[in-house]
C-alpha cells in the first residue's frame, strides 16, 4: 500500500466550542457575513452548514425583510439535516422550524410523485409559510411551474439556499445552473451556496466568473476542522494496485475491524466486471458467510472467518429493501437521556457498500475507512468521499482512505490509458494533501531581513519567507492569492498532461508554463506582473511540501555550516498547537535550507509524486510507462525553449559544455533539443532580416 498523505492534528476541540448563541466558529464566521445577499459558504462534511444556515435565514426573515426560505438539497436523505431544531435553547433568539407538510424530503411525503411535490411547492409560495425543504429536482420543477403562473418576480425578497452547491453548473445544460442565473440577474433574491467541494478547477466550473463576484465568500478550512475536533488525531490517504480483478486486491486493503464504506465501481468502468449484486456478493464471501438478514433493519449479517458476526448495509441493492436498509442508517440510536448512545450506535453497522450513494451529506460519524474500488476523475468526488472518514466521534482516532486502483494493464496495449490512470490518482492525492494541510501565506524575505523565516499564527496560518518571490502589486492579485488558490490547485491537478510525469519535461515547464497558462485563462483581464506574482504563490502552495519531503528522503538532518538560523527541531518538537505531520516537515526544511523562488521552480511535484506511486509496480511495468511517456512528447515550442533557456545557461556553466543530444540523461537530450531549436530559429530570424 502506498501512503501518499499522511496528516496529524491537535485534538484541540476548538472546532466544536460554540458561542453565546450556541454557534460553532465556522457558524459564527458565517453569522458575521449574514448581511450579504449572495453567501458562499465553503466548509468540511460534519462543519455545521446546515444549522449556519438556519442562523442565517432566521435572521434574514427576521430583521433583513425576507418572507420565506427555500432550502434545496441533491437527494432527500440530506434533508434530514434542515428538520426543527431548538436553537434558543443555546442562546439564540428563535428555533428553526419547518412543518411537516413543507419538507418534502420527509418520509413518506419523499415516495410522491413529483407532480404532487411540485403542487405542494405551488402552493407554499402563495401560503404565509415561512421554510420550505425540498430536492433539487422540485426545486427545478417548482420555479418553472411558478415561473409560468406569476413570473420569476414570485421568487423576490425570497432566501434560497442551495446545498452541496457542486451539483451547479455554469454549463448551459444544467438547469439548476441556469435557474440560479436568472436569478440572480434580478438581484432579488438572496442566495446563500453551501458546499464542502467546490472546486471551479473541477472538470466543469461551477460558476461563471462574473456570477461569482457576487458572493461574498466565507471559507472553513480542512485543516481549521480537523485541528479543532475532540477525538480525531490522523488521516491517511492510500493508494494500492491490484492485478486482475478488483476482489483480488481486496484481502490487502479491506480490514473489517474498521468501520467501513466501500464504493464499488461505477457501471461501464473498466474495473466493473461483473452485474452489481455478483461483485457485491463476491465482496461478502471475502468477509464471510451470511448467516441472514435482520429484520429490522434490512442488514446483511456475516459471520467472519474469526467469528464475529458483521451487520454490513448493502445500498447497492435498488429493490424494495433498500429504503428499509436507508432508513435505519439515517436513524440515530439513543439513550434513555434523549442523546445519542454511542456504544449502541456505533455497533448499529460495520460495513456499508454502496453505489453512487453514501457520499455527500451522508452522516455516518463511525466511519474509520473510506474504501474506493477504480479511479475517479472528480476531484470533488474524491473530497466528497473522503469526507464520510473525517467526522469527530468517541473512540475514533484515525481514519483513512483509500483508493484501490487496477495495475495499469501494460500487456493489453492502453499504456496511454494507464498513464491517464495514474495522473487521476496523482492529481486526487495533490489536491488532498493542499486541502488537508494548512493555510500557507507568503512573503519576500531580504537579506538581513530580521522576520522568522516561518511563523503561525493564532488562526493556524503559516506564514513563510521566500528570497526573490513577486509580492502581489495589486488588491486584485492579493485577492487571488488568499481566496482562490484552492480552486487554482484543482485547475493545475485538471491541466496536468503526460508530458508532466515525463522525465526529460524540465521543472520549469511545469511550474511556469502549465500555471502561467491556467491563470491567464482563469483571470483574463491581469497584468503580466499580477499573473507572475500569482503564479509564483501557486507554485509555492504546491511545492513547498514536496521540497520538504524531499529533504527528508535525501537525509539531509543538520543545517548546513554557514547556516545561521534557529537550531532544527527536533523529531517531536514542532510549531504550538499544530502537530501536522506536513507542516514539521515544512519546519524542518526550512530551519536547514534558504528557501527561496529558484528553488520552488525546480520541482516537478507531479513527477516526485508519480515517483512515489509507482514505487508499488513491478521493475518491467514501470519501465514500459516511462517509455510511452517519453514517446507522448510534444514538438518544441517557443515557450518550453525559452523556459528551458536558463537551465541550459546553469548546466554550461556547471559543466563546461553544452548539452549533448544523444546524451542517455533524458532532460540533458530536451535541453540539446531546445537549444538547436533556438539556434534554428535565430538563423531563420537573421535570413529573413537578409531578404
Amino acid at each position: 500500500m502506498v501512503q501518499t498523505v499522511n496528516v496529524a492534528y491537535a485534538q484541540t476541540g476548538a472546532s466544536k466550542a460554540v458561542n453565546a448563541l450556541g454557534q460553532r466558529p465556522m457558524q459564527a464566521r458565517a453569522y458575521a457575513a449574514r448581511a450579504a445577499q449572495h453567501l458562499l459558504l465553503k466548509a468540511p462534511p460534519a462543519a455545521g452548514k446546515s444549522r449556519a444556515l438556519m442562523f442565517i435565514a432566521l435572521d434574514k426573515m427576521r430583521h433583513q425583510g425576507l418572507g420565506k426560505t427555500i432550502v434545496c438539497v441533491p437527494e432527500t436523505s440530506i434533508g434530514g439535516s434542515f428538520r426543527s431544531t431548538d436553537l434558543s435553547s443555546y442562546g439564540f433568539e428563535a428555533d428553526w422550524v419547518v412543518e411537516d407538510s413543507w419538507n418534502l424530503c420527509l418520509s413518506g411525503v419523499e415516495e410522491a410523485p413529483q407532480s404532487q411535490k411540485v403542487k405542494a411547492f405551488k402552493d407554499f409560495m402563495k401560503s404565509d409559510a415561512r421554510v420550505l425543504v425540498c430536492t433539487h429536482a422540485t426545486f427545478r420543477f417548482g420555479f418553472d411551474a411558478v415561473e409560468a403562473e406569476e413570473g420569476a418576480e414570485a421568487f423576490d425578497d425570497v432566501f434560497l439556499a442551495v446545498d452541496e452547491f457542486h451539483h451547479v453548473s455554469a454549463a448551459d445544460n444544467n438547469r439548476l445552473g441556469e435557474i440560479l442565473r436568472r436569478i440572480l440577474a434580478r438581484e432579488r433574491t438572496h442566495v446563500m451556496a453551501m458546499t464542502g467541494s467546490y472546486f471551479r478547477g473541477d472538470a466543469v466550473p461551477v460558476l461563471r466568473a462574473d456570477d461569482e463576484d457576487r458572493f461574498v465568500t466565507v471559507t472553513y478550512s480542512y485543516y481549521e476542522q480537523l485541528d479543532g475536533y475532540e477525538h480525531l488525531k490522523s488521516l491517511g490517504v492510500n493508494y494500492n494496485f491490484y492485478k486482475g480483478r478488483y476482489p483480488n486486491g481486496l484481502p490487502e486493503v479491506l480490514d473489517t475491524q474498521l468501520k467501513t464504506i466501500i464504493h464499488i465501481p461505477h457501471r461501464g468502468s473498466s474495473e466493473a466486471y461483473a452485474p452489481k449484486h455478483e461483485e457485491v456478493h463476491r465482496i461478502y464471501d471475502l468477509i464471510g458467510t451470511v448467516e441472514g438478514t435482520d429484520p429490522e433493519t434490512g442488514f446483511d449479517l456475516l459471520r467472519t472467518p474469526d467469528g464475529r458476526l458483521l451487520k454490513v448495509a448493502d445500498l447497492v441493492d435498488d429493490g424494495a429493501d433498500r429504503d428499509r436498509v436507508k432508513a435505519a442508517l439515517s436513524r440515530e440510536i439513543k439513550g434513555p437521556d434523549g442523546k445519542r448512545d454511542d456504544v449502541a450506535d456505533r455497533a448499529k453497522v460495520d460495513i456499508i457498500i454502496a453505489l453512487g450513494m453514501a457520499k455527500e451529506g451522508f452522516d455516518w460519524v463511525w466511519c474509520e475507512h473510506a474504501l474506493t474500488i477504480g479511479y475517479r476523475a472528480s476531484l470533488v468526488e474524491i473530497v466528497q468521499i473522503i469526507g464520510r472518514a473525517t467526522r469527530d466521534a468517541p473512540g475514533k482516532t484515525q481514519a483513512r482512505f483509500t483508493n484501490l486502483v487496477a495495475e495499469p494493464g501494460v500487456e493489453t496495449g492502453v499504456v496511454a490509458d494507464a498513464v491517464n490512470d495514474m495522473l487521476k490518482a496523482i492529481s486526487g492525492s495533490l489536491l488532498m494533501e493542499q486541502v488537508l494541510a494548512p493555510n500557507f501565506k507568503f512573503y519576500r524575505r531580504e537579506d538581513g531581513d530580521v522576520r522568522e523565516p516561518i511563523s503561525i499564527d493564532d488562526n493556524g496560518t503559516v506564514t513563510i519567507g521566500i528570497k526573490g518571490l513577486m509580492e502581489p502589486p495589486t488588491d486584485r492579485a492579493r485577492d487571488i492569492c488568499e481566496r482562490d488558490m484552492h480552486d487554482l490547485m484543482a485547475a493545475a491537478c485538471q491541466a496536468m498532461d503526460k508530458r508532466a510525469l515525463s522525465p526529460e519535461t524540465a521543472p520549469e515547464v511545469v511550474t511556469q508554463m502549465v500555471l502561467t497558462d491556467i491563470i491567464e485563462t482563469r483571470y483574463e483581464n491581469l497584468t503580466a506582473e499580477e499573473t507572475e506574482s500569482v503564479r509564483q504563490d501557486l507554485a509555492a502552495r504546491m511545492n513547498i511540501l514536496t521540497l520538504a519531503k524531499r529533504e527528508v528522503e535525501t537525509g539531509v538532518s543538520e543545517p548546513s555550516a554557514e547556516w545561521e538560523g534557529p537550531p532544527l527541531l527536533d523529531a517531536e518538537d514542532d510549531l504550538p498547537g499544530a502537530p501536522n505531520t506536513l507542516l514539521a516537515l515544512v519546519r524542518r526544511f526550512i530551519n536547514v535550507r534558504e528557501l527561496d523562488i529558484d528553488l520552488i521552480d525546480s520541482v516537478n511535484t507531479f513527477r516526485e509524486q508519480f515517483e512515489i506511486t509507482s514505487k508499488s509496480l513491478d521493475s518491467t511495468l514501470l519501465s514500459n510507462m516511462q517509455s510511452a511517456m517519453v514517446a507522448m512528447r510534444t514538438s518544441m515550442t517557443e515557450d518550453e525553449a525559452r523556459t528551458l533557456w536558463p537551465r541550459i545557461k546553469r548546466f554550461r556553466a556547471q559543466e563546461g559544455r553544452e548539452p549533448n543530444v544523444h546524451s542517455s540523461d533524458d532532460l540533458e537530450k530536451r535541453m540539446a533539443e531546445a537549444l538547436a531549436w533556438m539556434r534554428n530559429r535565430k538563423a531563420q530570424k537573421l535570413r529573413a532580416e537578409a531578404v
